[in-house]
């Protein structure tokens, strides 16, 4: 079958490689949609961040080249041996994460912060950008018929936004600033209004980002016209409740930081590639704290609901569908270089 598979680098390659076979407790899945996530993005551009290289995931066994994709839909082409919740048919997607369930962490069921913790498209294991790939049955979910492929190939990154939400200190009412409106950005946006956000805050300096995040009922603000940090103060009578700093990029994390009322919460989203200096005082004199999120848990099935009342729709999110052969100049060189773009969504059908 044909997979793009990370090789170094600026070095993805779409090869020949052999399809896998259904193992039991696994369920083997004929890929429909895979979105290119912004951590596809890092990987290409400045990796290894999570892939293995020069040694194998303890999890997976697998090191460099791996399978690319994280973000997909498909349907079940067979079941293996003890697989009792799916059948031949089910539309599904796969909630990706390898965890060692021995851990402090797995034991207290959070399974995001094993110490060995893996993506399916990351650490090996196959992934999205291919026919095919198997995921264990308890990692599979099932999706409605009133949500699309398309849809569902956007569950995974919606999980990253609504599960920031739910960690963070946020309440109905309360009034969100979201820094960076790319592809999360946005879904935080739409988890934040279907929280029941009163005011939310986008802060972007691509203008047609910045469109689509109004578009979702957020207000923008360009950071290349106005003190942002200033006028959010002005504009909520001294700060925002939560902020989501969605960028990785460490002066936007200070502004994150200065942007928020007293007590308030600066949430990180993003994977900084640098470390981002912190003065302790922004922290100490307003009483503030910070926190982040890596990935998500248990928070698939509420997305998959969300998603079946309307929310995290494609219509405005993906702009571009594209062909697994293309998928290296059509969609991660677009990204780099196309600020329009905002979600890329990849068929390794066509």
């Amino acid at each position: 079958m044909q997979a793009l598979r990370w090789h170094g680098v600026k070095d993805l390659r779409v090869e020949q490689i052999e399809e896998p076979n259904v193992q039991k407790g696994k369920v083997k899945i004929k890929v429909q949609w895979c979105g290119i996530c912004g951590s596809d993005l890092h990987e290409y551009a400045a990796g290894p961040i999570f892939i293995p290289q020069g040694g194998k995931h303890p999890l997976t066994g697998e090191e460099a080249p791996v399978v690319m994709g994280h973000e997909f839909s498909g349907q079940v082409v067979e079941v293996g041996e003890g697989v009792t919740r799916f059948k031949t048919g089910d539309r599904v997607v796969v909630e990706p994460i390898f965890a060692c369930g021995q851990c402090t962490a797995c034991k207290q069921g959070k399974y995001n912060l094993c110490e060995k913790m893996g993506f399916l498209g990351l650490a090996g294991g196959g992934g999205g950008f291919s026919e095919y790939v198997t995921a264990d049955e308890h990692m599979v979910h099932q999706i409605p018929d009133s949500v699309s492929f398309e849809q569902g190939a956007l569950v995974e990154p919606s999980a990253v936004a609504l599960y920031a939400v739910r960690q963070s200190q946020f309440k109905v009412g309360d009034r969100a600033v979201v820094f960076g409106a790319g592809p999360i950005g946005l879904l935080v946006i739409e988890a934040l209004k279907a929280s029941g956000a009163s005011d939310i805050y986008a802060v972007e300096l691509s203008e047609e980002r910045r469109s689509t995040a109004e578009s979702l009922g957020a207000i923008g603000l360009n950071p290349a016209e106005v003190d942002v940090v200033k006028e959010i103060h002005r504009l909520t009578d001294g700060g925002a409740d939560v902020a989501f700093e969605v960028t990785g990029v460490p002066v936007v994390l200070t502004q994150a930081i200065e942007s928020t009322k007293l007590s308030g919460q600066i949430m990180i989203v993003s994977i900084f590639e640098k470390e981002a200096p912190i003065h302790p005082n922004r922290i100490v004199m307003q009483e503030r704290n910070i926190t982040g999120i890596i990935g998500y848990r248990d928070v698939f099935p509420a997305v998959i609901s969300l998603m079946s009342q309307g929310y995290f729709a494609p219509e405005k999110l993906v702009t571009k569908r594209i062909g697994l052969s293309s998928i290296v100049e059509q969609g991660f060189e677009a990204l780099l270089k196309e600020k329009n773009q905002v979600k890329i969504l990849v068929s390794p059908n066509e």
